[in-house]
């Protein structure tokens, strides 16, 4: 039976001479510049890569806020123009009885994104402090905030295709707000801040938690 108080001793992969390989995983030898499998280059854990994760996700969170402020879309009927930003849309969706629909858009615009700068955010911080979060669960966050950072684009992706088809010349018409650019930025951000986190770096942080 181990002891809670006195967990086992674990040996991280530096210490055994190994690097792995971030692109696909493979355990290659310590001074390997190359992964032997898929060829790209290989980079031990460095703490430094926190200060791009933070780069990155505070020009996230400042290219969000007008995304949330500016129109997302202008429409025109028959002259008459009108914009929506991602809260006002919701709340129309809402009162025209569109509930799914305005769920999908603010579960997309709304939640996932806020979500995603928490996550970020605590991944980064908790690799330099304790953490309440285990390590196999600071990972398995980790694959879900790249996991979904695949499907943050779906705004932007209604928007274009909103734009490419309605276009009626004055009867209808629909085009980008500055919103969405700001949007589609703050979704690249993110992902480049995900992008730059050094999941090995939990491995690190459990082992000084231990010692």
């Amino acid at each position: 039976m181990e002891n809670p108080e006195n967990p086992p001793r674990f040996v991280t992969a530096a210490e055994a001479g190994l690097t792995g390989c971030r692109t696909c995983g493979a355990v290659n030898p310590g001074g390997a510049q190359t992964c032997y499998s898929c060829r790209s280059a290989l980079t031990p854990p460095s703490a430094y890569s926190l200060q791009r994760v933070w780069a990155w996700l505070a020009a996230g969170l400042i290219a969000y806020v007008p995304a949330n402020i500016y129109p997302m879309l202008r429409t025109t009927t028959f002259g008459r123009a009108s914009e929506n930003t991602l809260v006002g849309g919701i709340a129309e969706l809402f009162s025209h009885g569109s509930y799914g629909v305005a769920f999908i858009v603010f579960f997309a615009s709304i939640v996932i994104p806020v979500a995603k700068f928490l996550a970020i955010g605590y991944l980064a911080v908790s690799v330099r402090r304790p953490a309440a979060l285990g390590s196999h669960g600071r990972l398995v966050l980790y694959e879900v905030v790249e996991f979904i950072g695949r499907w943050s684009m779906i705004d932007v992706f209604v928007v274009a295709i909103l734009t490419a088809l309605v276009q009626l010349d004055f009867a209808a018409a629909v085009t980008p707000g500055i919103a969405a650019v700001s949007f589609a930025l703050s979704v690249a951000f993110t992902m480049l801040a995900a992008q730059s986190f050094d999941p090995r770096l939990i491995w690190n942080a459990e082992k000084r938690e231990y010692e």
